[in-house]
């Protein structure tokens, strides 16, 4: 276990103004409030708090974040509280350790909905300050480190937990090393069998081959470091999960993987990174399409470097790395190589460093992209969704790779790989995405489903009419642009079910001699329950609020009394008798509104995204007479008036709702029918009935033969019209032929 004075000059060696008391007490009432707790190893428990201590010493961090590691499980699992902690150490460090301890409490993996939720809290935890999170990454790594001794049944659950949330926030927070040695412990635990499998493959590798690395390096050196003054060259072999994940990536076997070796130029000066480039260029083939500047393109974690591959010494492929040693401090420690120290001038204009706790000093996680996304993150929260969609959005955010496109004004968006022009709007600005309705890239006009590369430009077609279609969502890739589109396609949902509410409220408030008053309904939200005026149109227009408990809301009196229904006659008389007492009138697909009083309400398209929708099977079509029926929950279904499944309706008078077609006379639109053919059993006659439907400008969606006997066959045909003019004019030809004895629309 390591001493008290060596934490203090591990600590030391990177920060000579450490605070020796301060890390000494803490160590001690660490140490004494854990006592005599073991860990599931046997080891003492106070062996943990102080390897994430350790852990954290490697990553450089400030004294308060080294005192938060010893303390972390301090106020969970001892008698401590968090006003002890600030009275001993200071508010600074109690807030980490409880910030440390809220996490802990939560069980991250368990049901999906209860991961998302617990995935969000963990967010918030750790958005105020990074430091809880780096501390949080380096407890799950000494974890990870351990894991042989815990339950065999807990080993699954927390490999998959680290494997999908903390490897993932490690990399988007720089810290590269750690998320490869979490992903490989939890691949440790998920597939031991193909990892035992690689190993024993470059095992043999080695044996084959000798020190290869050695050998490459040593070549390297050689070339680079001989042209370049103060170059230092390493390599190393890419751990397990790393060579697994790029054969499942790229379908191939371990054999034919040839690049598992990794080397790294470390260089003085930006400039000299180009120039061990081009020595590299200039000695061995290069392999295409494995360029990348992440210099001049910086990732979004902060990450710099050039990467190149190139087949070097022993026809070996070799995976180059080139950076200067700030970037490489940046690579190892990530958003930690920011939270540290801030270069500020002292009285002689000399810099100088001062620790970021001190006063004065600017912490510069703020400072940093890779805490800017994570403030972004936190943003999204506030932008409503479900759980599980949060979720899928961040596992996007974290996973994908990235391409970096460019404004036609030269702004960089850096975008997730395989990306669209509906993200790149969307990632602009969420108003830009919302008013997307077309693209040029590199200035020619494409599809919005296009798949961006590195270093497009793309222009936005914008128009304010535009309302993003729900099916962007399956062509979107970016969390922001699908959480959008979603929230954009829940409010055109709830605009419709408030402007058809507002409509049967009026219906209801004219037969009781009275106007709709707008004021007297938002006083009335308080005592439905509800939130505002639209929430309480909607609720009715969705059927789930009955107007007449609306009008009881209204009336200072009480609950007025119900209209009663009028006596009813024939099927068909009664059901145009409701229809006259009804003023409500619902437009349906079109733009001119010729056919439609003027108080209707807009309805676009019959689509999943309105709350109006076909009866299936029912076949209605511009021309006939229909009426909707209204279901809690789901909204209106249009039936046509001869429909035989409104008689299941008549007990519920209020549910009825009348409609009327908004379609023009040069609309495209087609509305599907079935009609009934009878024809004589002739060779050919199939192929007339088809030409009569094309010459006519209709079209055949399905057909089925329904009876066939020697003389004659039936046929269904569900036929595609634009209105009912047209499909009698259809109808009228097929009945002219001599082979069709009849011709009938059908219903369900």
């Amino acid at each position: 276990m390591m001493r008290q004075y060596e934490l203090v000059e591990r600590v030391r060696s990177y920060d000579p103004s450490v605070d020796e008391a301060l890390l000494n007490r803490a160590y001690v009432y660490a140490m004494k409030a854990h006592g005599t707790q073991t860990r599931a190893s046997g080891a003492p428990y106070f062996t943990h708090p102080l390897e994430v201590a350790a852990i954290l010493t490697d990553l450089k961090l400030d004294n308060a974040t080294i005192v938060a590691a010893l303390l972390h499980d301090v106020i969970e699992d001892t008698e401590t509280t968090r006003s002890e902690i600030d009275r001993l150490f200071g508010e600074e460090i109690g807030f980490l350790v409880e910030g440390l301890t809220k996490i802990n409490r939560l069980d991250l993996v368990s049901k999906e909905a209860a991961q998302a939720e617990n995935l969000r809290k963990l967010l918030l935890a750790i958005s105020d300050d990074i430091r809880v999170l780096l501390v949080k990454l380096a407890d799950r790594l000494h974890n990870m480190r351990t894991i042989e001794h815990m339950k065999p049944q807990s080993r699954k659950r927390i490999a998959e937990e680290t494997m999908d949330i903390y490897a993932p926030l490690a990399g988007r927070m720089g810290i590269q090393e750690m998320r490869d040695e979490l992903e490989d412990l939890s691949f440790q635990v998920l597939n031991p069998e193909a990892r035992n499998t690689i190993i024993q493959r470059l095992d043999t590798l080695r044996e084959e081959s000798g020190d290869i690395i050695r050998e490459i390096e040593s070549v390297l050196n050689e070339k680079i470091v001989g042209e370049i003054e103060d170059a230092i060259v390493t390599g190393r072999e890419k751990r397990p999960y790393s060579i697994w994940r790029k054969m499942e990536r790229k379908q191939i076997s371990l054999g034919q993987l040839s690049d598992i070796y990794g080397f790294r130029v470390i260089v003085r000066t930006q400039g000299d990174c180009y120039r061990a480039l081009g020595v590299a260029h200039q000695n061995w083939r290069v392999v295409p399409g494995r360029f990348k500047d992440y210099i001049s393109t910086p990732k979004q974690n902060d990450y710099r470097s050039i990467h190149t591959t190139v087949i070097g010494p022993h026809h070996k492929r070799v995976e180059l790395q080139i950076r200067t040693r700030e970037m490489h401090e940046v690579a190892e420690r990530g958003v930690a190589a920011h939270a540290l120290y801030k270069e500020t001038v002292n009285g002689s204009g000399e810099p100088v460093k001062t620790n970021g706790a001190a006063p004065g000093a600017v912490p510069l996680s703020e400072e940093s992209n890779a805490y800017r996304w994570l403030r972004r993150l936190v943003d999204q929260l506030a932008e409503g969704g479900t759980p599980q969609e949060f979720l899928e959005h961040t596992k996007l955010e974290l996973f994908h790779d990235q391409v970096f496109c460019f404004t036609p004004k030269g702004h960089l968006i850096a975008l997730p790989r395989g990306a669209t022009p509906i993200d790149f709007a969307y990632a602009v600005h969420t108003d830009v995405g919302n008013s997307c309705v077309g693209c040029r890239i590199n200035g020619r006009h494409s599809p919005l489903i296009s798949e961006l590369e590195n270093g497009d430009e793309v222009e936005v077609v914008r128009s304010d009419a535009q309302v993003p279609p729900a099916a962007w969502e399956a062509f979107a890739i970016t969390g922001k642009a699908r959480a959008a589109i979603r929230r954009a396609t829940r409010d055109a949902v709830h605009h419709q079910y408030a402007a058809l509410g507002r409509e049967i409220l009026e219906r209801t408030l004219k037969k009781q001699g009275r106007a709709l008053d707008m004021e007297e309904v938002e006083q009335a939200v308080p005592r439905l329950g509800l939130k505002s005026t639209d929430d309480v149109l909607a609720g009715i227009g969705r059927g789930e609020l009955p107007s007449a408990q609306v009008l009881a809301a209204l009336d200072t009196h009480g609950p007025l009394t119900p209209v009663q229904r009028p006596e009813l006659g024939g099927r068909v008389r009664s059901q145009l008798k409701r229809l006259a007492n009804f003023s409500k009138v619902i437009r349906l697909p079109g733009s001119s509104g010729r056919r439609g009083p003027q108080n209707a309400v807009p309805v676009r398209a019959l689509n999943k995204d309105l709350p109006i929708k076909m009866a299936q099977g029912e076949g209605a079509v511009p021309g006939d007479r229909i009426v909707g029926i209204l279901t809690p929950g789901e909204g209106i279904t249009i039936y046509p008036i001869h429909s035989k499944s409104l008689k299941e309706f008549d007990d519920e008078p209020e549910r009825w709702v009348d409609l009327s077609w908004d379609v023009g006379d040069g609309d495209s639109q087609r509305f599907a029918t079935r009609i009934s053919v009878t024809v004589l059993n002739e060779v050919g006659a199939l192929a007339q009935v088809a030409m009569v439907i094309s010459e006519g400008d209709g079209n055949i969606a399905n057909l089925n033969m329904a009876t066939r006997a020697e003389d004659f066959y039936e046929m269904l045909i569900e036929l595609e019209v634009r209105d009912a003019k047209h499909l009698n004019e259809i109808i009228g030809h097929l009945r002219s032929r001599n082979i069709v004895g009849r011709v009938a629309r059908i219903s369900a």
